[in-house]
């Protein structure tokens, strides 16, 4: 038996780019009260009969333009990453599960539990907000509620550090008018309900500008991934993107600190739906920095996160 183990939790995937796999995974995110939070009498209706029927078919096309040999690019990145994160704790026991779809958060943390004495959680979300940690700090106390969890990093000096050295390699092999610092966005109603997030992306924001050697007129920040009616926080990526064009940026690089792995969002929403919108609108170059993925600084990082949780 081990005496510590590390459990690393991101969001999830389908388990193949099928209708029908990307339908289950839907309807298991989207029917989670932290995401959408409508009335279950007015929302269910809604989701079962217009929303899975629509949006399954068209996003499982997304998944299969970009799903890799192994699996679903946010799966295959994890697994990656959990894999340089062992290297960095060899006595521990290093696993990862997700909140929506296998593994999941449940079964993981029981076996664990039968393997190691004490288990340390820890969200690949930078940020705290309700949509995506709360549902983790749930499922994982339906397990054991004394588990501590690390529930977000993003003010860590270190990680801003590493992200930054990251985002900085990036502009410096391209020729780019303006970087943005690209967050999924979240409903506004949840930020006038107490959320966080807005406050620690723009904190972010803020200590990224101070590290990096790049204008500060030539950074900015945005919100992307907006789904349905309701109002989300802004400004809306994709129309900076066009407003930015406009004003005769074309050569834009693109981060996106939200997402720790390379997932949909990075590679079919902005290297192909937001590229296509821009280079159609006037724009030449839109490039997108690489999730952190399992990058070795990024790794330590986290490794050091969880040995200092113990203390």
């Amino acid at each position: 038996m081990k005496d510590y183990g590390l459990l690393l939790v991101n969001l999830g995937s389908p388990a193949e780019p099928t209708t029908p796999a990307v339908k289950k995974y839907l309807r298991q995110f989207l029917g989670d009260r932290n995401v959408v939070e409508m009335p279950p009498a007015l929302w269910k209706p809604l989701l079962n009969g217009i929303i899975l029927p629509m949006r399954s078919w068209r996003s499982a096309t997304f998944y299969r333009d970009c799903w890799l040999k192994n699996g679903s690019p946010l799966i295959v990145n994890t697994k990656n990453l959990t894999t340089k994160v062992q290297k960095f704790l060899p006595k521990w026991s290093v696993k990862m599960a997700m909140t929506y779809g296998k593994p999941s958060i449940g079964d993981t943390l029981r076996q664990m539990k039968q393997e190691c004495k004490q288990i340390i959680v820890l969200s690949l979300f930078p940020h705290f907000t309700k949509s995506t940690t709360q549902s983790i700090i749930e499922q994982v106390q339906a397990v054991d509620p004394n588990l501590p969890i690390i529930d977000r990093f993003a003010d860590d000096p270190r990680y801003l550090t590493v992200l930054s050295h990251h985002i900085q390699k990036s502009w410096d092999n391209g020729n780019y008018d303006m970087l943005i610092i690209s967050y999924h966005g979240i409903p506004v109603s949840m930020v006038n309900h107490g959320d966080p997030y807005q406050d620690e992306t723009e904190r972010t924001t803020i200590e990224l500008k101070k590290r990096l050697n790049i204008p500060e007129k030539k950074v900015e920040m945005a919100y992307q991934s907006k789904f349905g009616p309701m109002p989300w926080l802004k400004p809306y990526l994709k129309n900076r993107l066009l407003q930015l064009v406009q004003l005769g940026k074309r050569n834009i690089l693109i981060v996106a600190p939200s997402f720790v792995t390379d997932c949909l969002e990075t590679i079919e929403e902005n290297s192909v739906q937001n590229y296509q919108t821009f280079r159609e609108n006037g724009g030449n170059t839109l490039d997108v920095v690489p999730s952190l993925n399992d990058d070795a600084n990024f790794a330590e990082f986290i490794a050091d996160l969880a040995k200092e949780r113990l203390n």
